[in-house]
């Protein structure tokens, strides 16, 4: 019969390790309640590994009272040198119990006492019974316990990287019995521990003396044979440091403990509570990898397996409401692989890998019909993969991405597996569990592996629907889910659909004139340093410039000298070879990752690029473009601008037509915080900054602002709806601090509606843990009553600027949708959304219909306290608006 096997785990010794092993993340790692979680997360990974190493029977973490000890009263400063526990250590001290308790292991402390002494009489104890005992700590002190019963696993870095003791290797490697580890500890002193031991002994000699004396007292008593005059006297002097060091360092293995062995069996993870506390830890890894665990067992699911001749099947029943789950294999909706399908409500469900028969008019009837209502997840994903069958969603009710995304937009996966895992729902495997990921995701060859999949995403759909739309409604959202974000949802299908025409001939020669302007910078380079070397190494470049060129060191990085763009552009004024790394870096950046990048995705049979917009990804609402990035085609320089010119209406006799917002997110801060002034000013058709301007300098009139002053009054403008700081906007004006906090304060005086509206903003985050836009959109801001100044003060700026942006994004959603209404019967298309601006292209003849259309759809798509302006041009590609 196997030997009984406890797990023993020194707390406070494994919690400081996990918390310094993650303290360069510990701003990542907050719950929903600003809480730090580092410590708890890093221990949760060393409590899996030792769990499923050991597999014990029995189990226990000891935890240090107190300082207050008897070692303490021994010598009062034992452990008297160590720094003050952080108080985002502290924090987390009841929340690992509680892992603890939900993981079933038992945690136990002891009044004048250490974890180490709980450690060891329990260890003594288990021994005893001829129980094998593992030891987890960060501390090697613990290995005077090993024996041929008892492990001591070390966690050397962080909660990994773990070494096992036990007496031989403490022999092979020390040459000493574990026992005699006291004995060594006691004559060289411990500077953790802060004990003195005997002046002048190091490790090797105490390890040296112990090695020819057994132990400290055999030594003293034999102290006459000491050959070294200095050493012999430096023992006698260190006697009683030496005896007590060797109190202090033995463990007691007869501490008067309230519990034995038999009082703390192991009792494994206990599901519910282990959900819950890692849900209320905001543990989405370990909550996702729960579900692939057997602890949660996925129910089994019943569905029909779908073909050409079975189809009679799905035609008996009647739906007034289906779940459809398109699969793809790959992100990119436009070119991936279709490579099946669910369709079905309840426990009526129908899954195939036979995409051909989603054309069959029973199926393509189902998802086209305005009668039948049908729940997804990811619509528009769904949308543009049907429409390369030539079928057209129709009708759509639930998109589970969406409204999980606008419940909190901070969980932005598109993995509808860990989304339902999210919500409490646990019946299903993430994509990753299924397929793998990278280089070694396949869609599985197994039918029932990947049907049944299939198929509890489909459940998954159905189930979650009620509980999501509760609450859409508790939250005051379900207009902004079924007026905004699902309306949206098919605009912005329509938009990557239809694409936009790419002239790759001119984007060719672009790229080729780009080539030869980077070769003459780079041999410009060349000649200046005196040498050639890779322009595009940091490492080589910052020993060119601050070695070999001895250009002045502004900034050094643990692997060398800074080359960052904000270190060189302070070099460049005065070095020209440093003015021409940064043409290079900006002219290589445009060659590679515009001209080259959006050559590579121009669809060959249409000549053209299809984005897709991410809809669920930012926190504020606001859209995102890849493939390409569509919304990142650089404007401060000209060659960047130029790529715009690649961008042309896809036939002779249309136009490019664009139509963008006036200072919107100004004018919803004058609308939301109600000051009179900055109102006034958007209602008179007033310059804002200029009259910004006027106010800060106590100028007279508009006329006496000159541009400089603008653009500092313009910088302040929007650096408040982003809650800067004196210090950034010195940093962006080129201004002192002092002058910054000035014109702050002056700002606030002129504008007192703003100053209130950001102080309430804050306050409000504080309470309710979110601020919302004027749609209701969400975002929740843990962060912001986190005990780290740094975080909270990010969370304080967010707070601010989130319901300015985020409205500012509802507004052109809203836009949008109405235009695409608008513009249903013209030949018109919507081919971009950038932000603040709608690009579309058009029929010369209709031009003047939008000139009007736009601006009056756009104006009006919400209804401000000030109003919006809207400014439109038009030409013959997109550079050449006028």
């Amino acid at each position: 019969m196997a030997n009984k096997k406890l797990l023993l785990i020194d707390g406070n010794s494994i919690l400081y390790k996990a918390f310094y092993a993650l303290y360069r993340s510990i701003d990542r790692f907050t719950n929903s309640d600003g809480l730090h979680t580092n410590a708890i997360y890093g221990f949760n990974n060393m409590l899996q590994t030792m769990l499923d190493k050991v597999q014990p029977d029995m189990a226990l973490a000891a935890f240090d009272f107190g300082k207050i000890t008897f070692r303490t009263e021994l010598y009062s400063d034992y452990k008297g040198g160590r720094n003050k526990t952080p108080d985002e250590l502290i924090e987390q001290f009841d929340g690992v119990k509680e892992l603890l308790s939900a993981r079933g292991i038992k945690s136990y402390e002891l009044k004048n006492y250490e974890a180490d002494d709980i450690i060891g009489t329990l260890s003594k104890q288990a021994e005893n019974k001829g129980y094998e005992t593992t030891i987890v700590t960060g501390d090697r002190d613990l290995t005077q316990l090993c024996s041929d019963l008892v492990t001591v696993s070390i966690s050397k870095t962080g909660t990994s990287n773990i070494v096992h003791y036990d007496a031989k290797y403490v022999k092979k490697n020390m040459n000493i019995t574990p026992s005699q580890i006291i004995d060594v500890k006691a004559l060289q002193g411990d500077n953790s521990d802060n004990y003195p031991g005997v002046e002048k002994v190091g490790p090797k000699t105490a390890l040296k003396l112990i090695n020819q004396y057994g132990n400290i007292e055999n030594l003293y008593d034999n102290i006459d044979d000491i050959s070294g005059k200095k050493l012999k006297e430096h023992l006698i002097d260190g006697k009683h440091n030496a005896i007590l060091g060797k109190q202090l360092a033995t463990i007691k293995r007869d501490a008067p403990l309230e519990i034995s062995v038999n009082d703390i069996p192991y009792l494994g993870d206990q599901i519910d509570s282990l959900i819950a506390f890692y849900k209320k830890m905001n543990f989405r890894k370990f909550l996702s990898s729960m579900s692939s665990k057997d602890e949660i067992k996925l129910l089994p699911v019943d569905y029909v397996t779908l073909n050409a001749d079975n189809l009679i099947d799905l035609e008996k029943i009647n739906f007034n409401e289906c779940s459809f789950y398109l699969e793809m294999d790959g992100d990119n909706y436009h070119n991936a692989p279709i490579v099946g399908f669910v369709i079905g409500s309840g426990n009526q469900l129908f899954a195939s890998r036979d995409t051909t028969i989603l054309k069959s008019d029973l199926i393509s009837n189902i998802l086209e019909s305005d009668k039948i209502l049908k729940n997804v997840f990811d619509a528009k994903r769904t949308y543009v993969g049907l429409n390369r069958l030539g079928i057209k969603l129709n009708h759509v009710n639930f998109d589970m991405l969406i409204a999980s995304y606008l419940l909190d937009t901070n969980d932005n996966s598109n993995d509808l597996g860990k989304i339902a895992n999210l919500h409490d729902y646990y019946d299903i495997n993430s994509d990753e569990d299924v397929y793998g990921k990278g280089a070694k995701r396949s869609i599985p060859e197994d039918d029932n592996v990947f049907l049944s999949h299939l198929v509890r995403k489909a459940k998954a759909i159905d189930e979650l629907k009620n509980p999501l739309f509760e609450k859409l409604q508790q939250h005051n959202q379900k207009t902004l889910y079924q007026k905004i974000e699902l309306p949206v949802t098919f605009v912005l299908a329509d938009m990557e659909i239809n694409g936009i025409t790419v002239n790759s001939e001119y984007l060719s020669n672009m790229g080729s004139k780009l080539k030869e302007r980077i070769s003459e910078i780079e041999q410009s380079i060349y000649n200046m340093a005196n040498e050639k070397f890779n322009i595009g190494s940091p490492k080589q470049l910052g020993v060119v410039l601050f070695e070999k060129m001895g250009l002045p060191v502004i900034k050094k990085t643990k692997t060398g000298y800074s080359t960052a763009v904000d270190v060189l552009e302070q070099l460049a004024s005065e070095y020209p070879i440093v003015q021409e790394i940064l043409n290079y870096r900006q002219l290589s950046k445009i060659l590679s990752t515009y001209v080259d990048g959006i050559l590579k995705v121009v669809n060959s049979d249409d000549n053209k690029v299809h984005t897709r917009y991410l809809q669920t990804l930012t926190q504020t609402g606001r859209l995102s473009s890849v493939d390409p990035n569509l919304q990142n085609i650089p404007v401060r320089t000209n060659e960047g601008r130029l790529i715009r010119k690649a961008f042309v209406p896809h036939k002779e006799g249309w136009k490019i037509f664009s139509s963008d917002y006036s200072q919107i997110e100004l004018r919803v801060l004058a609308s939301i915080t109600g000051d009179k002034n900055m109102q006034e000013e958007f209602m008179n058709n007033d310059d804002i900054h200029a009259s910004t301007a006027r106010r800060i300098f106590g100028l007279s009139s508009n006329d006496e602002v000159t541009p400089n002053i603008r653009r500092q009054a313009k910088a302040v403008n929007f650096g408040i709806v982003y809650g800067i700081s004196d210090f950034g906007l010195a940093k962006n004006t080129g201004i002192s601090r002092a002058q910054a906090k000035s014109f702050i304060d002056k700002y606030f005086d002129e504008y007192p509606g703003v100053k209130k509206y950001m102080d309430n903003s804050v306050e409000d985050a504080k309470e309710k843990g979110y601020v919302e836009t004027i749609a209701h959109r969400r975002r929740y801001i843990p962060e912001i009553n986190s005990k780290n100044f740094h975080q909270r003060s990010f969370a304080e700026r967010t707070a601010i600027n989130s319901p300015i942006q985020g409205s500012a994004a509802d507004i052109i959603k809203i836009a949008m949708i109405n235009m695409a209404k608008a513009t249903k019967n013209m030949q018109a298309q919507m081919l971009l959304q950038v932000h603040d601006e709608l690009i579309f292209e058009a029929p010369v003849e209709e031009i003047s219909k939008l000139e009007k259309l736009v601006p009056s759809i756009m104006d009006s798509a919400v209804e401000l306290n000030v109003p919006l302006k809207v400014k439109s041009h038009y030409g013959n590609n997109w550079y050449d608006l006028k």
